[in-house]
């Protein structure tokens, strides 16, 4: 049998390189998969679990509690016999007078109708006055751009209190204005007829108002709820649970402003008074300061005046002497106290760990640094619910507890920023 030639032309030809290149891709692929596997893993287990290590940094902790708290200030009520007609703030709110300033005043009986002629004189003199040519014009020129600059300072104001101080200044000026111009006008003439027709309203206007005085010094305050006189500074001894709840006040309710009276207090302090169940408040001593942050974030310092426990409760009293007019408009309030702070190297309680040496539990965190994790021993300074303010003992601390010489001279420290394991195993 004949053997047929193989033609080594149609042979396909083995590349090698090709092949080769191929595998590489192949691998490379298989690395990139890998790694997108191991970055997906690493994610799943980051969002479960989203750290298992604790930088360690200088931090403050605090011991708080919140609290519902009820003001107490030295206030005296000032009312007078007209009140029921209504009355003027002559002072503003918060502003300080002496012993017998005028604060306010009632209005007089038709006072609506003598004001109603006033502002329509008001309109003729104001008329009258633009076409007198004998008065001195550099002194009504003067009151006139006064006035002017006041009517421009009033549309842009929002304070209550500024809108009503200006409209008083405005209406002074305007009387400036009137009797300057009846000093200069001549007797008989329509100007003078209508000033002393003026003259003749306001002086009815003033001897039918009753002008109520203050009794003492002090900052005024229209902010009057009726507990002034339940609420005293000279004895805290009535002040107990059930008597702060049985008064059912709304926690924040703002105090609205009287309409027939108001009150002198002092601003310069007041005292806050609470109900409270804590370890701390059991514990809370005479004189002992904390810090009482309020509802605007603003904290100050408080100190204990009165304390009465009652079962599992305690009475506190606290005395504050700062945002004292910031209270002004409150009763009830809601405040949280800071019964201590501290600084210092911060780390979570749940890293701590402790060991036995001799009859002492030392206790001591795990730290994680360049692959390598080392024990240190830590001093516990101060600790709340969730973290510890923490350092390193001394040698001698060491040597009294129970380590050798060696076990002392081997030990690692903790400084700040070490990364150490958030959970103890």
């Amino acid at each position: 049998m004949e053997k047929k030639k193989v033609n080594k032309k149609n042979v396909p030809k083995i590349d090698l390189n090709k092949i080769q290149k191929n595998k590489k891709i192949l691998i490379l692929l298989i690395a990139i998969i890998a790694i997108i596997i191991f970055c997906i893993y690493k994610v799943i287990v980051f969002v479960k679990n989203p750290t298992d290590t604790f930088t360690v940094q200088q931090g403050k902790i605090y011991q708080e509690e919140r609290a519902i708290g009820y003001i107490i200030r030295e206030e005296t009520i000032v009312k007078g016999s007209n009140y029921k007609n209504g009355m003027e703030q002559i002072k503003t709110e918060g502003e300080r007078v002496a012993k017998g300033e005028s604060i306010f005043r009632y209005y007089s009986s038709g006072e609506e109708k003598l004001t109603s002629k006033i502002k329509d004189l008001d309109a003729k003199i104001d008329e009258a006055i633009s076409k007198e040519t004998s008065l001195p014009l550099r002194d009504t020129k003067a009151l006139e751009k006064q006035i002017e600059n006041q009517i421009i300072e009033l549309r842009k104001e929002n304070n209550i209190q500024n809108i009503s101080k200006t409209k008083k200044e405005i209406s002074n000026n305007i009387v400036k204005k009137a009797k300057i111009a009846g000093e200069y006008s001549p007797a008989g003439s329509y100007l003078k007829k209508l000033i002393d027709e003026r003259s003749k309203y306001e002086n009815q206007l003033n001897e039918g108002a009753e002008y109520v005085k203050s009794p003492i010094s002090g900052a005024v305050s229209y902010k009057v709820d009726g507990y002034e006189e339940v609420f005293t500074t000279d004895d805290f001894s009535k002040i107990n649970a059930k008597f702060l709840e049985d008064l059912n006040l709304k926690t924040g309710q703002l105090v609205a402003d009287s309409k027939e009276s108001a009150k002198i207090i002092n601003n310069f302090e007041c005292y806050i008074a609470c109900v409270l169940d804590s370890e701390q408040a059991m514990s809370a001593e005479l004189d002992q300061t904390v810090k009482i942050r309020l509802s605007n974030h603003e904290e100050i310092e408080g100190t204990v005046k009165y304390i009465e426990k009652e079962d599992n409760k305690t009475v506190i009293i606290f005395k504050i002497d700062e945002q004292v007019q910031e209270l002004v408009s409150y009763r009830k309030i809601s405040f949280e106290i800071i019964w201590w702070s501290y600084g210092g190297k911060k780390i979570p309680n749940t890293a701590i760990e402790f060991e036995t040496k001799g009859e002492n539990q030392v206790a001591y965190i795990t730290r994680t640094r360049n692959g390598y994790q080392d024990n240190i021993l830590i001093k516990i300074l101060k600790q709340n619910d969730k973290y510890s303010i923490v350092d390193n003992y001394t040698s001698e601390e060491l040597k009294k507890l129970g380590y050798t010489s060696e076990e002392i001279k081997s030990r690692k420290t903790l400084t700040l920023y070490d990364e150490i394991f958030k959970n103890a195993t």
